[in-house]
């Protein structure tokens, strides 16, 4: 067996290993635990974490981010799937607030037909986009904006994922999400936050349910352009 067999090899093991540690923490879709068997996460870490890119934890990615936990990352998206209308079918169009290296966006390709993501920290965006070419994800777009403001030309999303910490759900989130789609969002401060999960029943009808406590960086406004940023 060839060296770069054996390495991917052992990076099959690690990844089914990470699967059955998510799933006996109640990850139960059959769908998004295919996602995560079949998701390269070691091309969207840092060489330096490699040997950890199958733990069940969040790891960093320069620029003061982190590549979320797999449970995490898990959990956001087997609520945005979950009993509703696109439950049996995919997702048109997903918006991720925080693209940071690719993993989510590569998991999240899975269930629609696009990936609409931005990222504020314009070197992340374009690791992002290498990390994505290099794992052969081709239904995506990313966007270095503000994701408090939404996609930066209003369009309407069947869900909308947001991988940083806001004190409240941004409204511009909430008026880009389409009737019969969920959002989840984590709210709170550094050291209190929760997931939120907003489904929007009818254009006025808003249902939002307080979920699991969780620890994300900061949604900060605004964009960083290469080299005003301290990795």
């Amino acid at each position: 067996m060839s060296f770069e067999k054996k390495i991917d090899l052992n990076y099959q093991r690690a990844r089914q290993s990470m699967v059955e540690e998510i799933s006996s923490k109640g990850i139960s879709d059959l769908r998004v635990l295919e996602a995560f068997l079949k998701t390269p996460r070691h091309i969207f870490i840092d060489g330096a974490f490699s040997s950890r890119a199958y733990q069940d934890m969040s790891l960093p990615i320069g620029y003061h981010q982190t590549i979320s936990q797999p449970f995490v990352v898990a959990r956001m998206v087997e609520l945005i799937l979950k009993g509703n209308i696109f439950e049996k079918s995919p997702l048109g169009t997903i918006l991720e607030i925080g693209t940071g290296c690719g993993y989510q966006t590569a998991i999240l390709s899975n269930f629609c037909r696009k990936v609409f993501s931005i990222e504020r920290i314009s070197p992340l965006a374009e690791r992002a986009k290498a990390n994505l070419q290099s794992a052969g994800i081709k239904n995506y777009l990313i966007r270095c904006a503000d994701g408090s403001l939404g996609w930066p030309t209003f369009k309407k999303f069947d869900a909308i994922i947001c991988s940083a910490v806001s004190n409240n759900v941004p409204e511009p989130l909430i008026k880009q999400l389409n009737v019969s789609g969920k959002l989840i969002c984590p709210v709170g401060n550094e050291k209190n936050q929760n997931l939120v999960l907003i489904e929007k029943k009818e254009k006025k009808e808003i249902i939002r349910k307080v979920l699991d406590p969780v620890l994300f960086v900061p949604m900060l406004p605004g964009i960083v352009n290469e080299d005003k940023v301290k990795k």
